[in-house]
């Protein structure tokens, strides 16, 4: 299983590499890959010749999951573009965040006249034009800010929008050296006779809804396995598999509620986006979760913050009181040298602090430190949706947190904090090995976040402590519970 898993991250981070990565550096992406993917390729050549997968790895192990991040954004920054933020459709996926890259539009030559005007949409007073550099793609404009940055942006855009129609998109950046500038890139919307827009179905709901209804049965499935129903009495009774149902409609409502969340947010603030869309997998957990495709530029950091935070929220409110009710249900089990955060049968909460406090709050007396749990279905359903939580608010990439700490501390503040906290959770993967897989999907996933229309606009101050809410979310959810509560708690 360990080794399907590492084929199918293999291929996802190439698939994000190529449609994410590739648009901000010129270094080939299967180097890139090579370079990410070589701390998990090490790990598993390790466990393929000692056989021990099942044991804490080797100290040596952990040097490639240092050098390999340091060795990628070496890479990255030897071949990085000017220019990262042609349009693109971002997908918001439980699990993943992937960038699909739309074929980049041309920049037709403006004329001296159109340059005039061009020049006149930044007042001296607004946004002090200094100098225009031509690219390919990409018309930058660099000068002084003279007034706060959505005030700036607002108004150029709008005198773009006056001069030329919908023919450019409008970026408001900051450069490496800290100074804001302007980027005027074809808008692949913008239909002409040169650039004849195909329109295609937004949402596809006969799609959507055939998605929802395999997911359900391989969910089913999963469930049936996780209540003690074998292949042997499916064979001689099919409608045992009825028993799977409570996990499969847990997970799936915890799943769409997350969805749904970002699919609000996402209208709310005008963006056009699909339906969520679920991912139905015949093993497993029946599902690798759901996602929505965003068709449309996020407008700003604010956006991208409640597109970001909308979901695990949500998915949270969900979560909790299913888990609730499920460990209600759950039976108590002698501890054993097998129990702990991936065992259903005998499950040890004491790796995260939510999960000992909920246990204890919910089984009382009960559970102590000599006994553990086995999880009723549906509290196996609001555990991953636990997990579901903790893994979209890690601050990394293409991540709800990765979206979240972008919208607070700007594009490259993101990228280093992503860096830190995969460092972080390798190292908690050799406390609780649990997080190992944790560890390897993170160092697979790309560093970089598409940055928003006006990336330079700050949040308003609700927003930075909702954000900071977020974070101490994910860490009551990873960290363990310290030693001096669990004596207390007897647990």
């Amino acid at each position: 299983m360990f080794f399907l898993w590492l084929f199918v991250l293999g291929l996802l981070s190439y698939f994000l590499l190529q449609t994410s990565i590739s648009r901000i550096t010129r270094t080939p992406v299967w180097l890139l890959w090579l370079v990410i993917m070589t701390p998990a390729l090490i790990y598993s050549a390790w466990i393929l010749v000692s056989g021990a997968s099942k044991v804490s790895p080797p100290d040596w192990l952990i040097i490639p999951f240092f050098v390999c991040p340091i060795l990628y954004w070496i890479l990255v920054q030897l071949g990085r573009k000017e220019i990262t933020s042609e349009t693109a459709e971002t997908t918001v996926n439980d699990g993943t965040e992937a960038t699909e890259a739309k074929p980049k539009p041309a920049l037709r030559p403006i004329t001296p006249e159109e340059e005039v005007s061009l020049r006149d949409c930044f007042p001296w007073s607004i946004y002090f034009l200094q100098n225009l550099e031509f690219r390919p793609q990409a018309i930058i404009c660099r000068g002084q800010l003279r007034t706060n940055p959505e005030a700036a942006y607002e108004t150029i855009r709008e005198n773009v929008d006056k001069h030329f129609d919908d023919r450019f998109l409008v970026i408001f950046q900051t450069s490496s050296s800290g100074k804001p500038f302007f980027a005027i890139v074809p808008n692949p919307s913008h239909q002409s006779a040169e650039n004849p827009v195909k329109t295609e179905p937004l949402s596809r709901p006969f799609f959507a809804l055939a998605l929802v209804l395999i997911t359900l049965f391989t969910t089913t499935i999963a469930g049936a396995r996780f209540a003690g129903v074998t292949e042997k009495l499916v064979q001689s009774n099919p409608s045992i598999l009825i028993q799977g149902l409570p996990y499969a409609m847990t997970l799936m409502v915890i799943l769409g509620i997350h969805e749904s969340g970002h699919y609000i947010a996402a209208k709310f603030h005008k963006i056009r986006t699909t339906l969520p869309y679920f991912i139905p997998v015949p093993f497993f957990l029946g599902t690798f979760g759901a996602f929505i495709q965003i068709r449309s530029p996020i407008p700003n950091r604010r956006a991208l913050f409640d597109v970001g935070i909308a979901g695990p929220f949500a998915g949270l409110v969900a979560t909790l009181p299913f888990l609730i009710w499920g460990l209600y249900h759950s039976t108590i089990v002698p501890i054993s040298q097998r129990s702990g955060m991936s065992n259903i049968e005998s499950f040890n909460p004491n790796f995260s602090l939510m999960m000992t406090l909920l246990s204890k709050l919910t089984l009382g007396a009960a559970l102590n430190a000599n006994t553990a749990i086995h999880l009723h279905p549906v509290a196996v359903a609001g555990y991953l949706g636990l997990i579901v939580t903790a893994f979209n608010l890690m601050p990394v990439g293409q991540l709800d947190g990765g979206h979240i700490v972008h919208a607070m501390f700007g594009q490259s503040a993101s990228m280093a904090i992503g860096q830190v906290a995969r460092l972080c959770i390798l190292v908690l993967s050799f406390l609780e090995p649990g997080f190992l897989l944790w560890a390897i999907i993170l160092f697979l996933t790309p560093p970089n976040n598409e940055p928003a229309l006006n990336d330079v606009s700050e949040l308003n101050n609700w927003r930075d402590a909702l954000g900071l809410v977020a974070i101490a979310l994910l860490l009551a959810i990873l960290l363990p519970a310290p030693k001096i509560l669990v004596q207390w708690l007897n647990v």
